[in-house]
């Protein structure tokens, strides 16, 4: 884990997305945070140690999804499939399917395996799999804010963790989708064959100025605060600057059977014309009986 130094500063961002609005000052005080999301070979401890069975495993209650199909209803999870062409980005069911069988164990799919991803982030993992691996290694899941100023890095203004420019000197400081999403993947240029997006180990690309990886792009991350459409009105006196805002406060009027969580920091999925998430400010709610294959976590402690 790395010490993250308590501080001021501001949070979210008046320049991209409606709910990073408006920017408003918060204070942390100092906490440790993971230097990389869990890992596959980390969560795996976890349930050798404990038996957990994880939300995406676990048989659906067709009380909670009245309006689903009853056949439907069999234990997996949400699994990125890319389209042949354009599509309509409104639409995001032309790329994402349910995948019956899909599960940590199985992140792309029933037929797909762990195999030589130990040190990828561990996906297809709902909040209450993430908080109860931080329980059991006597961690908590970070707030929105402690995600947000720790992936600053120290860099209060900065669009990226690294900086302004998303590709200094030519160099790829994250795992990001390259090209025109969904249909159109071209990491490295031009290819004579199809590559597909995915995860990368948790340390392929460099820190930020706290020594933290992978806190843009890769793959989305949990944190305990309930998701609003907006952040809080900046409009108090300098004495009433939040400190150490977050957690389970108030659930936002309207919610769904499920409420919904923050989660931060984008994806390989994320690009450009589609969802430009992969900076700090960044933030996207999240139901918490969602587990997909690009969402993972990572753990503080306070």
């Amino acid at each position: 884990m790395v010490r993250i130094p308590g501080g001021a500063f501001l949070m979210g961002s008046a320049d991209f997305y409606p709910e990073e609005r408006p920017v408003h000052p918060v204070t942390v005080d100092e906490f440790w945070m993971d230097d990389q999301p869990v890992t596959v070979a980390a969560f795996r401890r976890f349930v050798k140690a404990t038996g957990y069975v994880t939300v995406a495993e676990r048989e659906l209650d067709a009380a909670d999804y009245p309006d689903a199909d009853p056949a439907a209803l069999v234990p997996g999870a949400l699994v990125f499939r890319m389209t042949a062409g354009p599509v309509d980005l409104d639409d995001w069911r032309q790329w994402w399917v349910y995948a019956p069988g899909a599960s940590w164990r199985h992140p792309l799919g029933a037929d797909s395996t762990l195999h030589g991803r130990e040190l990828h982030p561990v996906t297809q993992v709902a909040y209450e799999d993430a908080a109860a691996f931080a329980a059991w290694a006597g961690k908590k899941l970070p707030t929105e804010a402690e995600w947000e100023y720790a992936a600053r890095g120290g860099l209060d203004s900065a669009v990226f963790p690294w900086g302004d420019e998303f590709t200094p000197k030519g160099r790829r400081m994250a795992n990001t989708w390259h090209g025109t999403f969904p249909w159109q993947y071209l990491p490295a240029g031009k290819s004579k064959t199809r590559p597909t997006p995915g995860t990368t180990p948790a340390r392929a690309y460099p820190p930020n100025g706290y020594g933290l990886f992978d806190m843009a792009g890769n793959v989305w991350e949990w944190t305990c605060d309930h998701f609003t459409t907006r952040h809080p009105d900046p409009a108090r006196p300098a004495c009433c600057t939040p400190r150490n805002p977050g957690a389970d406060g108030p659930v936002e009027a309207g919610a769904e059977r499920f409420v919904r969580r923050v989660i931060k920091g984008g994806s390989h999925l994320c690009a450009p014309n589609y969802c430009l998430r992969y900076r700090p400010a960044a933030r996207q709610g999240q139901s918490e009986d969602t587990a997909t294959c690009h969402l993972g976590f990572r753990c503080v402690l306070r």
